[in-house]
């Protein structure tokens, strides 16, 4: 499932509690939801209109409306929503009569694991079936553009099915000497060829029937209507014909040389493939895993600290230091590896090996031979390292940029653990990489607390409303080996490891002490941080150590604002609710981030005395072109202020959205946009 989707979900459900049981579940497994709840015929229809949702999750035993009438309103609809039936208990004739009443998928309250996956199944399902929508639309548009473009193509073109022409555009009759396409009617297309390469012509035809691994080009010598010949190159494509497989083929004249094609696809630095002929590899692998070929993997591979190596050197020696890395890399490929340069320091390598021992034993010694070297620059010489990431390819990942995004990801990984470095992912070994990545995370994540190596950013929240002071939000980075570090890297692993209440302290400690300077220069700000659950856990060693730390501070309440998501609070409400009201005695502040996410998220505010709702961030996304996330924001400000709350819209991306948002009744905004997070200085 795509980790950035938002799902739609429409509950039939009595119980708003049992709703939102399921919404807190599936976001404490990651996955971002959007609700509504339905109880009455009128209800689910106004959900349809204005939620649009997704999946429909659907309770047969409280729920008031039958299930088959449920599916038939759906289906009148006429939209492409998956309908799940969450039951308490599931028995084999159950699960059949609600199959037969129309729902796609059954999902166990009592199994949350099992829930999970079929809401994610579902989804994906979804998703893949609104993609093939799409792609048949776009297939449709270009058969019909290639149909058009076929008869314009100065290229002789036709298509071959069962060895007998079925299709020709007027340049091949006329390569070939024929007056009309009826002439090629029914006419072998090995009449077209020389009798010395009819063979090697119809081997290849038919391994491409049968889809077999085959080269798709071949040189021969073509014959025309006449019996002459000329020297030609024949390119295969596989094809459609009126919904019938066929072979495209392309006989084009040798007319270029080849040596000049050659160096045409060549980097003029590196001398290996430039980007496109090497993507077009990464392609031609993709599609031979397809089909079941074992033994490939791309790597990607890069020399450690290009920046800090080309400012010592200079940017006039950077290409000749790139040209004897390549060089390096180049020659510790075998007959069928395949290497180009990706981008600008960016060696990408189809490796051909038959286990995955060669591959590591093959990554170890070119790092072995890089970091034995010595570059000789003119009068310079230097040492460098190398990191290196790669993808096993199979059938699984036979994607390009799945296979791309996967070695790239474990190439930035391998790097931000101190590089000279790889890593390698591995489908089928997943869970052992995830456990050894772990551990080399929570190794640098205690380094880091003993150590003083997380950073803090802040990032100034911009008021609408005239508002007095300065407000930031503060962002969290870890220094890594290889620069910083993301929350998102290390913070989960944190939580795994009973970290996260050590590090919320630490942060606290840090804005709490530039809060106190800033104080002392005239400038008084105040700061929103980040709180996790665990630190609700130990409440009764955070609110005294809180207590003496801003007293010593002599800082203003409100200065110092708490924040924490909503599904967080309400899976810990008792808690909460207890920190929250022992925070405020001591003149703090609080904030609820990704506000409005829950089917009733005011209710909330009866047990929960926020001062700040940190508007969900799902709302932002592109929303001059949604008026029903413009309608959201406007009753959430306006509800919001009837309660006395400020409201707080993040990650606003453009000047629409925050003159938008200032006429719904934002009070504060913040965003990339409208200011880039700098680095917080503690000790001013």
């Amino acid at each position: 499932m795509k980790t950035d989707s938002v799902i739609k979900i429409l509950f039939i459900e009595n119980s708003v509690e049992d709703a939102e049981q399921i919404i807190t579940l599936l976001r404490n497994a990651g996955i971002a939801v959007r609700p509504a709840r339905a109880t009455t015929t009128e209800q689910i229809h106004a959900a349809l209109e204005e939620l649009g949702p997704d999946l429909v999750l659907f309770n047969p035993t409280v729920s008031t409306l039958p299930l088959r009438s449920v599916a038939q309103q759906l289906e009148a609809s006429a939209r492409d929503i998956a309908l799940i039936a969450c039951v308490v208990k599931i028995d084999d004739q159950g699960v059949a009569e609600m199959f037969q009443d129309g729902v796609s998928g059954v999902a166990s309250r009592s199994q949350p694991k099992q829930l999970i996956t079929v809401v994610r199944r579902e989804f994906d399902s979804l998703h893949t079936r609104r993609q093939v929508r799409r792609l048949e639309t776009a297939l449709r548009e270009s058969e019909r553009r290639c149909d058009a473009l076929l008869d314009s193509s100065n290229d002789p073109i036709a298509y071959v099915h069962e060895g007998m022409h079925v299709r020709a555009n007027r340049s091949y009759l006329d390569t070939f000497g024929y007056e009309e396409y009826d002439d090629l009617l029914g006419l072998p297309v090995l009449d077209l060829v020389s009798p010395s390469d009819g063979e090697a012509f119809k081997n290849l035809l038919r391994a491409l029937s049968r889809g077999e691994r085959a080269d798709s080009r071949l040189e021969l010598q073509a014959r025309r209507a006449d019996g002459s010949t000329f020297l030609a190159t024949a390119e295969f494509t596989h094809a459609t014909f009126e919904g019938e497989s066929c072979l495209q083929i392309v006989f084009r004249r040798q007319q270029v040389d080849p040596v000049l094609v050659e160096q045409l696809q060549r980097d003029p630095v590196t001398g290996l493939y430039n980007r496109a002929r090497t993507l077009e590899s990464i392609d031609n692998a993709v599609a031979a895993a397809s089909e079941g070929r074992k033994g490939q993997s791309l790597l990607l591979i890069e020399p450690d600290n290009w920046a800090t190596i080309v400012n010592g050197i200079g940017l006039g020696k950077a290409d000749e230091l790139l040209a004897a890395f390549a060089k390096r890399a180049n020659a510790q490929l075998g007959e069928e590896d395949i290497a180009g340069l990706l981008a600008e320091h960016t060696i990408g390598v189809i490796l051909h090996t038959e286990s995955d021992e060669a591959i590591h034993t093959w990554i170890a010694s070119l790092q072995q031979v890089m970091s034995r070297d010595i570059f000789d620059l003119g009068t310079q010489s230097i040492t460098l390292t190398t990191s290196i990431g790669g993808s096993l390819l199979g059938e699984k990942n036979a994607n390009t940029d799945m296979l791309l995004n996967q070695a790239n990801q474990a190439l930035r990984s391998a790097q931000s653990q101190g590089g000279n470095r790889s890593e390698l992912h591995d489908p089928a070994a997943r869970e052992k990489a995830d456990a050894e990545r772990e551990r080399n995370w929570l190794s640098l994540l205690r380094q880091a607390l003993t150590q003083n190596e997380f950073v803090l950013y802040h990032q100034q929240t911009i008021s609408l409303q005239d508002a007095e002071g300065d407000y930031s939000e503060i962002l969290l980075r870890m220094n890594g080996p290889q620069g910083e570090v993301l929350p998102g890297f290390f913070m989960p692993i944190a939580e795994k490891n009973g970290l996260n209440a050590e590090i919320d302290r630490w942060v606290l400690n840090q804005a709490i002490t530039a809060l106190k300077s800033r104080d002392r220069l005239g400038f008084p700000t105040t700061f929103f941080v980040k709180l996790t659950p665990d630190s609700l856990q130990q409440q009764s060693q955070l609110l005294p150590w809180l207590d003496r730390t801003l007293k010593q501070a002599n800082l203003k309440n409100g200065r110092l604002v708490l924040e924490m998501t909503e599904s967080k609070v309400v899976t810990m409400l008792r808690p909460a609710q207890e920190f929250i009201n022992a925070w405020k005695k001591l003149g703090g502040f609080f904030a609820l981030e990704q506000f409005g996410s829950g089917l009733n998220s005011f209710q909330l505010l009866n047990h929960i005395d926020a001062d700040y709702l940190k508007i969900d961030r799902s709302f932002m996304a592109d929303l001059p072109q949604h008026p029903e996330n413009q309608k959201k924001v406007t009753e959430i400000c306006q509800q919001a202020h009837d309660m006395k709350r400020m409201t707080v819209a993040e990650w606003v991306e453009d000047a629409a959205s925050t003159s938008m948002l200032f006429a719904c009744g934002v009070d504060f905004v913040q965003g990339n946009f409208l200011q880039e997070p700098q680095q917080l200085m503690v000790n001013l």
